[in-house]
Protein backbone atom coordinates (compact mmCIF):
# COMPACT_ATOMS: atom_id res chain seq x y z
CA UNK A 1 0.00 0.00 0.00
CA UNK A 2 1.26 3.50 -0.85
CA UNK A 3 -0.12 6.72 0.53
CA UNK A 4 0.96 10.32 0.87
CA UNK A 5 -0.44 12.89 3.24
CA UNK A 6 0.39 16.38 4.40
CA UNK A 7 1.00 16.32 8.15
CA UNK A 8 -0.77 18.80 10.43
CA UNK A 9 2.62 19.91 11.74
CA UNK A 10 6.06 19.65 10.28
CA UNK A 11 7.51 16.37 11.42
CA UNK A 12 11.23 17.00 10.97
CA UNK A 13 13.46 14.33 9.60
CA UNK A 14 14.46 11.06 10.65
CA UNK A 15 21.11 0.06 12.32
CA UNK A 16 23.71 -3.97 15.23
CA UNK A 17 24.90 -3.95 11.69
CA UNK A 18 28.52 -4.74 11.81
CA UNK A 19 30.63 -3.74 8.85
CA UNK A 20 33.80 -5.57 8.05
CA UNK A 21 36.68 -4.08 9.98
CA UNK A 22 38.93 -2.42 7.45
CA UNK A 23 41.81 0.02 7.75
CA UNK A 24 40.11 3.37 8.16
CA UNK A 25 41.01 6.98 7.67
CA UNK A 26 39.42 10.02 9.21
CA UNK A 27 37.11 11.92 6.88
CA UNK A 28 35.77 15.35 7.73
CA UNK A 29 33.82 17.76 5.59
CA UNK A 30 33.28 15.37 2.67
CA UNK A 31 30.00 15.02 0.82
CA UNK A 32 28.26 18.15 2.04
CA UNK A 33 24.85 17.01 0.89
CA UNK A 34 22.24 19.20 -0.78
CA UNK A 35 19.44 20.41 1.44
CA UNK A 36 16.19 18.50 1.31
CA UNK A 37 14.64 21.35 -0.65
CA UNK A 38 17.11 20.74 -3.49
CA UNK A 39 16.33 17.03 -3.79
CA UNK A 40 13.96 15.50 -6.34
CA UNK A 41 10.63 14.24 -5.05
CA UNK A 42 10.73 10.81 -3.40
CA UNK A 43 10.09 7.87 -5.73
CA UNK A 44 7.21 6.17 -3.96
CA UNK A 45 6.73 3.65 -6.76
CA UNK A 46 10.38 2.67 -6.45
CA UNK A 47 10.01 2.46 -2.69
CA UNK A 48 7.00 0.17 -3.07
CA UNK A 49 9.05 -2.05 -5.38
CA UNK A 50 11.82 -2.28 -2.78
CA UNK A 51 9.37 -3.38 -0.09
CA UNK A 52 7.70 -5.84 -2.44
CA UNK A 53 11.11 -7.36 -3.20
CA UNK A 54 11.92 -7.60 0.52
CA UNK A 55 8.72 -9.59 1.07
CA UNK A 56 9.38 -11.75 -1.97
CA UNK A 57 12.79 -12.58 -0.49
CA UNK A 58 11.46 -13.73 2.85
CA UNK A 59 10.27 -10.84 5.03
CA UNK A 60 6.70 -11.29 6.31
CA UNK A 61 6.22 -7.55 5.96
CA UNK A 62 8.02 -4.28 5.27
CA UNK A 63 7.19 -0.63 5.83
CA UNK A 64 8.62 2.76 5.00
CA UNK A 65 7.79 6.32 6.00
CA UNK A 66 9.23 9.50 4.52
CA UNK A 67 8.79 12.85 6.28
CA UNK A 68 9.63 15.73 3.97
CA UNK A 69 8.97 19.38 4.86
CA UNK A 70 5.75 18.41 6.66
CA UNK A 71 4.60 16.07 3.88
CA UNK A 72 4.42 12.40 4.81
CA UNK A 73 4.66 9.38 2.49
CA UNK A 74 3.71 5.93 3.79
CA UNK A 75 4.39 2.66 1.98
CA UNK A 76 3.72 -0.87 3.25
CA UNK A 77 3.78 -4.45 2.04
CA UNK A 78 2.94 -7.76 3.70
CA UNK A 79 1.97 -8.61 7.26
CA UNK A 80 2.87 -7.62 10.79
CA UNK A 81 1.76 -10.98 12.20
CA UNK A 82 2.09 -14.27 10.35
CA UNK A 83 -0.49 -15.87 12.64
CA UNK A 84 -3.35 -13.40 12.28
CA UNK A 85 -2.37 -12.09 8.86
CA UNK A 86 -2.78 -8.49 10.02
CA UNK A 87 -1.33 -6.11 7.46
CA UNK A 88 1.78 -4.24 8.54
CA UNK A 89 1.33 -0.51 9.18
CA UNK A 90 3.66 2.46 9.42
CA UNK A 91 2.05 3.04 12.83
CA UNK A 92 3.49 -0.22 14.16
CA UNK A 93 6.22 -0.17 16.78
CA UNK A 94 9.27 -2.40 16.45
CA UNK A 95 12.71 -3.10 17.90
CA UNK A 96 15.27 -0.77 16.32
CA UNK A 97 18.50 -2.58 17.21
CA UNK A 98 21.68 -0.55 16.78
CA UNK A 99 19.82 2.68 16.12
CA UNK A 100 19.91 2.68 19.93
CA UNK A 101 23.60 3.60 19.61
CA UNK A 102 22.69 7.05 18.36
CA UNK A 103 20.45 7.59 21.41
CA UNK A 104 23.37 6.66 23.67
CA UNK A 105 25.80 8.91 21.80
CA UNK A 106 23.36 11.84 22.00
CA UNK A 107 23.13 11.55 25.79
CA UNK A 108 26.91 11.42 26.18
CA UNK A 109 27.44 14.40 23.87
CA UNK A 110 24.90 16.36 25.88
CA UNK A 111 27.01 15.55 28.92
CA UNK A 112 30.04 16.94 27.07
CA UNK A 113 28.05 20.14 26.50
CA UNK A 114 27.41 20.21 30.25
CA UNK A 115 31.16 19.87 30.96
CA UNK A 116 30.61 16.56 32.74
CA UNK A 117 32.48 14.45 30.19
CA UNK A 118 35.47 14.87 27.88
CA UNK A 119 35.62 12.94 24.61
CA UNK A 120 39.41 12.79 24.76
CA UNK A 121 39.51 11.45 28.32
CA UNK A 122 40.20 7.79 29.11
CA UNK A 123 37.08 5.76 29.89
CA UNK A 124 38.85 4.61 33.05
CA UNK A 125 38.82 8.18 34.40
CA UNK A 126 35.06 7.82 34.85
CA UNK A 127 34.89 4.04 35.33
CA UNK A 128 38.10 3.13 37.16
CA UNK A 129 39.68 -0.18 36.15
CA UNK A 130 36.80 -1.13 33.84
CA UNK A 131 39.06 -1.50 30.81
CA UNK A 132 42.55 -3.04 30.60
CA UNK A 133 44.06 -0.05 28.78
CA UNK A 134 44.01 3.53 30.05
CA UNK A 135 44.57 4.76 26.51
CA UNK A 136 41.01 3.88 25.43
CA UNK A 137 39.11 7.16 25.24
CA UNK A 138 35.44 8.03 25.20
CA UNK A 139 35.78 9.21 21.59
CA UNK A 140 37.29 5.87 20.56
CA UNK A 141 34.42 3.99 22.18
CA UNK A 142 31.77 6.08 20.40
CA UNK A 143 33.54 5.75 17.03
CA UNK A 144 34.26 2.00 17.27
CA UNK A 145 38.01 2.60 17.38
CA UNK A 146 38.67 1.24 20.87
CA UNK A 147 39.73 -2.25 19.76
CA UNK A 148 37.34 -3.90 22.23
CA UNK A 149 36.24 -7.31 20.95
CA UNK A 150 32.56 -7.69 20.05
CA UNK A 151 31.23 -10.40 22.36
CA UNK A 152 28.19 -10.92 20.11
CA UNK A 153 30.45 -12.58 17.52
CA UNK A 154 30.56 -15.62 19.81
CA UNK A 155 27.09 -15.23 21.31
CA UNK A 156 25.38 -15.46 17.91
CA UNK A 157 27.76 -17.68 15.98
CA UNK A 158 24.62 -19.80 15.47
CA UNK A 159 21.73 -17.40 15.01
CA UNK A 160 18.77 -19.35 16.37
CA UNK A 161 20.36 -21.41 19.13
CA UNK A 162 22.41 -18.39 20.21
CA UNK A 163 19.28 -16.28 20.41
CA UNK A 164 17.29 -18.88 22.34
CA UNK A 165 20.13 -19.14 24.87
CA UNK A 166 19.86 -15.43 25.73
CA UNK A 167 16.24 -14.60 24.83
CA UNK A 168 15.15 -14.35 28.47
CA UNK A 169 18.50 -13.74 30.16
CA UNK A 170 19.27 -10.55 32.05
CA UNK A 171 22.89 -9.39 31.97
CA UNK A 172 24.60 -6.55 33.77
CA UNK A 173 26.69 -4.16 31.72
CA UNK A 174 29.82 -5.37 33.45
CA UNK A 175 29.03 -8.99 32.64
CA UNK A 176 28.86 -8.07 28.96
CA UNK A 177 32.15 -6.15 29.15
CA UNK A 178 33.70 -9.19 30.84
CA UNK A 179 32.61 -11.38 27.91
CA UNK A 180 34.48 -9.04 25.58
CA UNK A 181 37.62 -8.95 27.69
CA UNK A 182 37.97 -12.73 27.52
CA UNK A 183 39.21 -12.23 23.96
CA UNK A 184 42.18 -10.27 22.63
CA UNK A 185 41.47 -6.79 21.41
CA UNK A 186 41.11 -6.32 17.66
CA UNK A 187 43.56 -3.42 17.45
CA UNK A 188 45.41 -0.86 19.54
CA UNK A 189 43.27 2.07 20.76
CA UNK A 190 42.58 4.45 17.90
CA UNK A 191 44.41 2.36 15.29
CA UNK A 192 41.42 1.17 13.25
CA UNK A 193 37.64 1.06 12.99
CA UNK A 194 36.15 -2.25 14.16
CA UNK A 195 32.42 -2.31 14.90
CA UNK A 196 31.73 -3.72 18.36
CA UNK A 197 28.61 -3.73 20.51
CA UNK A 198 30.94 -3.71 23.51
CA UNK A 199 31.66 -0.04 22.85
CA UNK A 200 28.07 0.99 23.42
CA UNK A 201 27.71 -1.23 26.47
CA UNK A 202 30.56 0.90 27.85
CA UNK A 203 28.56 3.95 26.74
CA UNK A 204 25.63 2.74 28.85
CA UNK A 205 27.88 2.41 31.88
CA UNK A 206 29.14 5.95 31.31
CA UNK A 207 25.59 7.30 31.06
CA UNK A 208 24.53 5.67 34.31
CA UNK A 209 27.69 6.72 36.16
CA UNK A 210 27.58 10.36 35.06
CA UNK A 211 23.82 10.95 35.31
CA UNK A 212 23.18 8.78 38.36
CA UNK A 213 20.16 7.44 36.44
CA UNK A 214 19.27 4.26 34.58
CA UNK A 215 19.75 4.51 30.84
CA UNK A 216 15.96 4.37 30.42
CA UNK A 217 15.57 7.54 32.49
CA UNK A 218 18.34 9.36 30.67
CA UNK A 219 16.80 8.53 27.28
CA UNK A 220 13.36 9.60 28.47
CA UNK A 221 14.46 12.88 30.09
CA UNK A 222 16.95 13.95 27.44
CA UNK A 223 15.54 12.66 24.14
CA UNK A 224 12.17 10.91 24.25
CA UNK A 225 10.33 13.48 26.37
CA UNK A 226 11.71 16.67 24.80
CA UNK A 227 10.96 15.42 21.27
CA UNK A 228 7.55 13.97 22.16
CA UNK A 229 8.43 10.48 20.90
CA UNK A 230 5.20 8.76 21.89
CA UNK A 231 6.15 5.40 20.37
CA UNK A 232 9.68 5.16 21.78
CA UNK A 233 10.51 3.04 24.82
CA UNK A 234 13.39 1.39 26.63
CA UNK A 235 11.72 -1.37 28.64
CA UNK A 236 14.70 -3.63 29.44
CA UNK A 237 14.55 -6.17 31.03
CA UNK A 238 10.83 -6.52 30.23
CA UNK A 239 10.17 -8.57 27.12
CA UNK A 240 6.99 -7.07 25.66
CA UNK A 241 6.62 -4.26 23.12
CA UNK A 242 3.96 -1.83 24.39
CA UNK A 243 0.90 -1.05 22.28
CA UNK A 244 0.55 -1.84 18.58
CA UNK A 245 3.59 -3.52 17.07
CA UNK A 246 4.89 -5.67 14.26
CA UNK A 247 6.02 -9.12 15.31
CA UNK A 248 9.63 -9.95 14.46
CA UNK A 249 10.74 -13.20 12.81
CA UNK A 250 14.23 -14.69 12.95
CA UNK A 251 15.03 -16.72 9.83
CA UNK A 252 16.06 -20.26 10.70
CA UNK A 253 19.63 -21.43 10.19
CA UNK A 254 18.12 -24.51 8.52
CA UNK A 255 16.92 -23.94 4.97
CA UNK A 256 13.16 -24.41 4.67
CA UNK A 257 12.48 -24.42 8.40
CA UNK A 258 9.83 -22.09 9.80
CA UNK A 259 11.07 -18.73 11.11
CA UNK A 260 11.29 -18.20 14.87
CA UNK A 261 8.99 -15.57 16.40
CA UNK A 262 11.60 -13.44 18.19
CA UNK A 263 9.28 -10.63 19.28
CA UNK A 264 9.39 -11.31 23.03
CA UNK A 265 12.93 -10.97 24.36
CA UNK A 266 14.83 -9.00 26.96
CA UNK A 267 17.42 -7.71 24.47
CA UNK A 268 19.65 -7.75 27.55
CA UNK A 269 22.51 -8.90 25.38
CA UNK A 270 22.50 -5.41 23.81
CA UNK A 271 20.90 -2.88 26.21
CA UNK A 272 22.37 0.58 25.43
CA UNK A 273 23.78 -0.88 22.21
CA UNK A 274 20.46 -2.08 20.82
CA UNK A 275 17.34 -2.35 23.04
CA UNK A 276 15.23 0.69 22.08
CA UNK A 277 11.68 0.22 20.71
CA UNK A 278 10.29 2.88 18.37
CA UNK A 279 8.26 3.60 15.24
CA UNK A 280 8.95 5.04 11.80
CA UNK A 281 7.40 8.36 12.76
CA UNK A 282 9.51 8.69 15.90
CA UNK A 283 12.74 7.72 14.19
CA UNK A 284 12.13 10.29 11.47
CA UNK A 285 11.52 12.88 14.17
CA UNK A 286 14.60 11.83 16.16
CA UNK A 287 17.10 11.98 13.31
CA UNK A 288 15.55 15.16 11.91
CA UNK A 289 15.91 16.84 15.28
CA UNK A 290 19.48 15.58 15.68
CA UNK A 291 20.74 16.78 12.28
CA UNK A 292 18.64 19.91 12.65
CA UNK A 293 20.66 20.86 15.74
CA UNK A 294 17.92 20.48 18.33
CA UNK A 295 19.60 17.93 20.62
CA UNK A 296 23.07 19.36 21.26
CA UNK A 297 25.27 22.33 20.51
CA UNK A 298 26.62 22.94 17.02
CA UNK A 299 30.12 22.14 18.30
CA UNK A 300 29.04 18.75 19.64
CA UNK A 301 27.13 17.93 16.46
CA UNK A 302 30.29 18.71 14.52
CA UNK A 303 32.15 16.23 16.75
CA UNK A 304 29.49 13.62 16.05
CA UNK A 305 30.00 14.21 12.33
CA UNK A 306 33.77 13.67 12.33
CA UNK A 307 33.52 10.61 10.14
CA UNK A 308 35.87 7.72 9.48
CA UNK A 309 35.37 6.01 6.13
CA UNK A 310 34.67 2.30 6.64
CA UNK A 311 33.57 1.22 3.14
CA UNK A 312 33.03 2.70 -0.29
CA UNK A 313 29.57 3.93 0.68
CA UNK A 314 29.67 4.32 4.47
CA UNK A 315 31.47 6.40 7.08
CA UNK A 316 31.08 6.36 10.87
CA UNK A 317 31.16 9.27 13.31
CA UNK A 318 30.17 9.12 16.97
CA UNK A 319 27.17 6.77 17.04
CA UNK A 320 26.18 8.11 13.63
CA UNK A 321 26.56 6.72 10.11
CA UNK A 322 26.90 8.64 6.88
CA UNK A 323 25.70 6.81 3.77
CA UNK A 324 26.80 8.06 0.34
CA UNK A 325 24.13 7.25 -2.22
CA UNK A 326 24.38 6.48 -5.93
CA UNK A 327 23.10 9.95 -6.89
CA UNK A 328 25.83 11.75 -4.93
CA UNK A 329 23.61 12.61 -1.96
CA UNK A 330 24.83 11.78 1.54
CA UNK A 331 22.38 10.92 4.32
CA UNK A 332 22.89 10.53 8.05
CA UNK A 333 21.48 8.11 10.58
CA UNK A 334 22.01 4.50 11.54
CA UNK A 335 21.05 0.96 10.68
CA UNK A 336 19.58 -1.56 13.09
CA UNK A 337 19.59 -5.33 13.24
CA UNK A 338 18.09 -7.21 16.15
CA UNK A 339 16.45 -10.63 16.09
CA UNK A 340 13.32 -10.28 13.98
CA UNK A 341 13.92 -6.77 12.58
CA UNK A 342 16.05 -4.89 10.06
CA UNK A 343 15.83 -1.09 10.01
CA UNK A 344 17.32 1.81 8.05
CA UNK A 345 16.72 5.30 9.47
CA UNK A 346 18.41 8.23 7.72
CA UNK A 347 17.93 11.94 7.11
CA UNK A 348 19.40 14.72 5.02
CA UNK A 349 22.16 17.01 6.25
CA UNK A 350 19.61 19.63 7.24
CA UNK A 351 17.27 17.06 8.85
CA UNK A 352 14.33 18.05 6.66
CA UNK A 353 13.75 14.86 4.65
CA UNK A 354 13.87 11.59 6.56
CA UNK A 355 13.26 7.94 5.81
CA UNK A 356 12.68 4.97 8.07
CA UNK A 357 12.33 1.56 6.43
CA UNK A 358 11.83 -1.70 8.34
CA UNK A 359 11.39 -5.37 7.47
CA UNK A 360 10.21 -7.71 10.23
CA UNK A 361 12.82 -10.39 9.69
CA UNK A 362 16.52 -10.95 10.34
CA UNK A 363 19.23 -13.51 9.55
CA UNK A 364 18.37 -12.93 5.89
CA UNK A 365 21.02 -11.00 3.97
CA UNK A 366 18.92 -10.87 0.81
CA UNK A 367 16.26 -8.87 2.64
CA UNK A 368 18.87 -6.67 4.31
CA UNK A 369 20.55 -5.82 1.01
CA UNK A 370 17.20 -5.22 -0.68
CA UNK A 371 15.97 -2.84 2.03
CA UNK A 372 19.00 -0.61 1.48
CA UNK A 373 17.43 0.33 -1.86
CA UNK A 374 14.83 2.34 0.04
CA UNK A 375 17.45 5.06 0.52
CA UNK A 376 17.84 5.75 -3.21
CA UNK A 377 14.07 5.82 -3.67
CA UNK A 378 13.61 8.25 -0.79
CA UNK A 379 16.47 10.64 -1.49
CA UNK A 380 17.46 10.28 -5.17
CA UNK A 381 14.05 10.33 -6.87
CA UNK A 382 12.69 8.57 -9.93
CA UNK A 383 15.50 9.25 -12.39
CA UNK A 384 18.12 7.58 -10.21
CA UNK A 385 16.03 4.63 -9.04
CA UNK A 386 15.04 3.96 -12.66
CA UNK A 387 18.74 3.40 -13.40
CA UNK A 388 19.18 0.79 -10.65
Amino acid sequence: MVSAAVGRGAVLGAVALSLLAVPARAVAGEHDAPTAAALPAPDTAGLAAVLRSAVDRGAPGALARIDDHGRTYRVTRGVADRGSGRAISTRDRFRVGSITKTFSAVVLLQLVDEHRLSLGAPVNRYLPKLLPDDRITVRQVLSHRSGLYDYTNDMFAHSVSGFEAVRNKVFTYRQLVALSLRKPRTNAPGAAYAYSNTNFVVAGLLIEKLTGQPVATAYRNRVIGPLGLADTFYVHPRTAIPGRYARGYLTSDTAGAAPVDATAQTVSWAQSAGAVISSARDLDTFYGALLGGRLMSAARLAEMERFTRVSSTTAYGLGLRRRDLSCGVSVYGHTGAVQGYYTYAFTTKDGRRSLTAMANTSNNEKVLDTLAGALDSAFCGKARTAER
